[in-house]
């Protein structure tokens, strides 16, 4: 066809637009898969847009971010004219002309490419294709990319295409605006608002010229002229911008020359708000939703939802402070106790002495180093013992010292940790949650994720399977030697439990005066009584989750359960009986704020109104009966300015003081604490300092104090409600008061009249 042109030039000129025009259709379609994804009209006209999701607190303050990149969009109107005007004079200043793609900038970028001066010849709209439509990355770019001149003219091609649809689609306002949302600005910011907050701290409808100009300039390589590491490139390259605003008309010469002189003038003081990195509750609230997001189709790091949760951001901060004045204090007296030795031991007090070996073995680098040297231990205890410079955590702040591999091991399995959770049980909603010290340096949620020994907080189970099975607080029990056999699979055992303080009274005590105490032999009875089995039940039907071994042992604790699951058994008793679904989320919107879905407590009912009462009032008894393990809240006297006032509780302790548990619960929350160090070889190594009255008590008594203190805080002073229902079964039998008589061997009892609020005792023996 090409024959009957006889002009020889016109003719190849025909054969190369034909071929061109071929080009151009083949990357269009895709011909073959070859030259990869290209947007279509469909993708142009609505295009995904990678947008941070954000997580609220209850009362409405940013606590955390979900992103790839870190972005928020804004509107035109929300833009400095000194950005556009930057942008437009550097980048494209043929941007109003041309209808994407500027053939003149092009054929001039050709001329000085090849006399030496390489220079871009990309519009505005074709960076804005490669930003937003990842024409150079998104998805698989065929074989073509095998082949590296053409892959480079047909990746050019395709931007070409796709900036002539997004011109046939948009006004040059809309291209702008994309284009500021979409584009890279280093250190993890992405778009104009994020970068405009991060280096000068504005909005960016305040940003001056010379600043506009810096950020502009950052687009020529965002590493190479970031101003935070290289500020005297990013004043040369800014003032590069400045020339070129002043060139096209856009800054008056005496603007420029100001501006010129001014210094970088970073602002650094904006600061996300803590949480919106990492953290302990950015985590619970991803594995909350984690099942909606799938079954719903949203992406948390992509669709900019806007996330509300229940958390209340006084009660947080009040519960991290408690825990960083009390954890600090603890860390003071566990180093003092262990100064100059391992604590890593054994159940009899014995050192560990291979401890340090397996830790290093259980490090996901030692099979790297075991493969690179081929299995030598020399060369891998070399490794391990290499001084390195390093940041590690303190209570004192991040601090930089030299540590080696096995110095870090020791320092950080030393270390406490904590987990705390409150929840709102009449609402299901969890108010707070503290999931370690530092989520930087431990990432191991102790709230959801890791479960300890429960101690004798398990106790209240065996309780309230005696009182739903025809006991009242009243029955009693004595004190006194137990010896309960059984059979473990297929094995004939005999259980004798000691209490605390490895004595028996051989008193006798009401239900409700034994919890209260937590004697351990009484429980044993109890369990005895109403079956193992049956108190494995009940504390299933509450709330706990985890697998429980059915043993006779079970009632003190011997199983494993999460802060989380004892403190949703927990607000069953508070809950007139009705389990709950605990809420961490109310509700999902979409990044216009369109209400996706609002989340609805979901409560059963497992246990009777008049159970679930009962159960409040033995709770109480660790206040109020004779040496109750609770007793020790009394060293925080702003929980009793209000003499009506009354608090419940458990205290726990695992074998060795290795675990020391509290959960307290007032008239509206119930909050549940855990103490101890990540490995389990590592702890106390007395009641004194390792039972959870000295641990974990201390934690809550703090934070209730903080709570109370605050008029702001919508939580009161004030007794545990009244009977929801009738009482049926007794329960008002004070317990006698034990006061020692130096001058007998016996000690003299007395029973004072049940007020309800018992001051604070003589004695205590505080057992777990």
């Amino acid at each position: 066809m090409f024959k009957r042109v006889r002009n020889p030039i016109l003719r190849y000129l025909l054969i190369f637009i034909y071929f061109v025009i071929i080009f151009f259709c083949s990357i269009e379609l895709n011909l073959f898969g070859i030259f990869g994804y290209s947007p279509d009209m469909k993708d142009i006209e609505q295009p995904t847009l990678s947008v941070s999701s954000e997580v609220f607190t209850a009362d409405g303050k940013l606590l955390a971010k979900f992103y790839k990149e870190n972005r928020t969009p804004i509107e035109y109107k929300d833009l400095s004219p000194n950005l556009i005007n930057a942008l437009v004079a550097t980048e494209d200043v043929r941007f109003y002309k041309h209808g994407g793609v500027d053939y003149y900038g092009f054929f001039t970028s050709l001329i000085s490419t090849a006399t030496g001066d390489r220079r871009g010849a990309s519009t505005i709209t074709q960076q804005l294709a490669k930003n937003l439509f990842k024409t150079r990355k998104r998805k698989a770019q065929g074989f073509i990319r095998h082949i590296p001149v053409v892959r480079t003219i047909a990746f050019k091609f395709k931007e070409w295409l796709t900036a002539f649809k997004i011109e046939h689609v948009y006004n040059k306002q809309q291209i702008l605006t994309m284009y500021f949302n979409t584009v890279p600005f280093g250190n993890n910011s992405f778009g104009i608002q994020t970068a405009a907050l991060k280096y000068f701290n504005k909005k960016p409808n305040n940003l001056t010229s010379a600043e506009a100009a810096t950020l502009i300039g950052m687009l020529k390589a965002t590493s190479t002229y970031n101003p935070m590491r290289y500020p005297a490139k990013a004043v040369e390259r800014r003032n590069v911008v400045l020339s070129q605003m002043e060139k096209y008309g856009y800054l008056k010469r005496s603007e420029y020359e100001q501006s010129i002189k001014q210094p970088v003038g970073l602002n650094l003081s904006y600061v996300e708000e803590e949480g919106m990195g990492d953290s302990y509750l950015r985590r619970a609230v991803e594995k909350w939703l984690d099942k909606w997001l799938k079954e719903n189709d949203y992406n948390l790091y992509e669709d900019g939802l806007k996330i509300y949760t229940t958390i209340d951001s006084k009660l947080q901060q009040y519960a991290e402070e408690a825990v960083a004045e009390k954890m600090k204090m603890l860390q003071r007296r566990f180093n003092n106790i262990w100064k100059g030795k391992n604590p890593w031991r054994d159940s009899k007090g014995n050192e560990i002495v291979d401890f340090l070996p397996k830790a290093e073995q259980r490090l996901p680098i030692y099979q790297l180093l075991k493969k690179k040297y081929n299995g030598d231990t020399v060369e891998i205890n070399k490794y391990f013992n290499k001084p390195k410079r390093m940041k590690v955590f303190t209570w004192n702040g991040e601090q930089d010292t030299t540590f080696s591999s096995v110095d870090s091991i020791k320092y950080y399995t030393k270390l406490l940790n904590t987990g705390m959770m409150t929840i709102e049980p009449s609402t299901g909603k969890i108010k707070v949650w503290v999931g370690g010290i530092d989520n930087k340096y431990f990432k191991y949620d102790h709230v959801n994720q890791a479960k300890r020994q429960a101690g004798s907080t398990f106790k209240p189970f065996a309780y309230l399977t005696a009182l739903d099975n025809g006991y009242s607080p009243c029955d009693k029990f004595t004190d006194k030697p137990v010896s309960i056999s059984y059979t473990d699979n297929g094995k004939p055992e005999v259980w004798e439990p000691k209490n605390a303080d490895y004595n028996f009274s051989y008193r006798e005590m009401s239900l409700r005066w034994a919890m209260g105490k937590s004697v351990n032999s009484i429980t044993a009875q109890i369990t005895e009584k109403v079956g193992w089995d049956k108190v494995v039940e009940y504390a299933h039907k509450c709330g706990i989750e985890s697998p429980l071994k059915a043993v006779p042992s079970v009632s003190l604790g011997s199983n494993d359960v999460s802060v989380y699951e004892m403190v949703r058994a927990y607000s069953t008793f508070l809950n007139k009986g009705e389990k709950i679904d605990p809420l961490l989320v109310t509700k999902v919107a979409d990044h216009n704020g369109n209400i996706l879905e609002e989340f609805k407590l979901k409560s059963t009912r497992v246990i009777s109104e008049e159970t679930a009462w009962l159960m409040l009032y033995m709770f109480r008894g660790g206040m109020e009966e004779p040496g109750g393990t609770s007793q020790a809240l009394w060293e925080y006297p702003i929980l009793w300015k209000k003499n009506s006032n009354q608090i419940g509780g458990k205290t726990g302790t695992s074998s060795d003081y290795v675990d020391g548990w509290y959960m307290g619960i007032t008239k509206d929350l119930v909050t549940g604490v855990w103490v101890g160090a990540d490995d389990r070889s590592v702890h106390f190594n007395s009641s004194e300092s390792g039972e959870g009255s000295h641990t974990a008590l201390p934690i809550f008594g703090a934070f209730m104090e903080k709570v109370y203190s605050d008029p702001n805080s919508g939580y009161t002073y004030g007794p545990f409600p009244k009977p929801w229902s009738k009482i049926t079964k007794t329960y008002m039998c004070p317990s006698p008061r034990i006061r020692v008589d130096t001058s007998s061997v016996s000690d003299s009892l007395s029973a004072p009249a049940d007020s309800g609020i018992v001051l604070p005792p003589d004695t205590t023996a505080n057992n777990n």
